[in-house]
């Protein structure tokens, strides 16, 4: 079974998503059979680092409320990721463009990594305060999950996978992604959101019993075939 997952690094419901998700496989007696595909998508493509700017004041900015009415929202979705044991800190948030950390989770996906490359950028945005803006800041995450250091730097560098984040943004656009977490099963089924584990438990059996192959409960019976009864 395929699960594409388009989402955006600074999207606070995207690592609640994951994390809902994740709690869903687990309770799958199929997981392992489960390919998860990484897709980007940018919240904010002409997103432009504003130095010293907080996430509380970028919030501000573009909902038109007072800084302290967004520090408020900030700490409600704090609250909502404490609750599947994640500790957002938003204070430490920087806000910044996510293009070239898309392009090191594609990297990463060359590598077989691509799940960790995610989870580690996640953590670095929400927990830890680091700017995935930064060439070497990213040059070193990467080195943290195992890539090598000098082909991560002359990957972003030279937007070696720039082409592969625009495809996968094309291809939001094709299927009608509006907004991200984005789930697609098999090509088939969509959730839209940072939906509650249960439903995603539902999605992943319903398609699982579908794709599953044929079962022969009882054979050798009396039957014709090409050369006769």
């Amino acid at each position: 079974m395929k699960v594409e997952i388009w989402s955006d690094i600074m999207c606070p419901f995207c690592y609640i998503g994951k994390r809902r998700f994740e709690a869903a496989l687990q309770q799958f007696s199929h997981s392992e059979e489960v390919d998860i595909v990484w897709r980007s998508f940018e919240l904010d493509p002409s997103m432009q680092n504003k130095p010293g700017q907080s996430i509380h004041e970028l919030l501000a900015e573009r909902k038109g409320i007072s800084v302290a009415q967004g520090r408020q929202m900030n700490d409600h979705m704090a609250q909502v990721a404490r609750e599947v044991g994640l500790q957002y800190d938003f204070d430490r948030v920087v806000p910044t463009n996510t293009f070239l950390g898309h392009q090191l989770i594609h990297l990463a996906a060359e590598h077989g990594l691509q799940g960790a490359a995610k989870e580690r950028l996640f953590a670095a945005y929400y927990t830890e305060g680091q700017n995935l803006g930064d060439l070497e800041t990213l040059v070193r995450l990467g080195a943290e999950i195992g890539l090598d250091e000098a082909e991560t730097r002359t990957a972003l560098s030279n937007g070696t996978y720039a082409e592969a984040v625009r495809h996968d943004e094309y291809q939001a656009r094709q299927i009608n992604v509006r907004g991200v977490p984005f789930f697609v099963f098999n090509d088939k089924y969509a959730v839209s959101g940072a939906q509650p584990s249960e439903l995603f438990q539902e999605v992943l059996g319903k398609v699982w019993e579908e794709t599953k192959p044929l079962q022969h409960v009882a054979t050798d019976g009396p039957a014709c075939g090409p050369e006769g009864c």
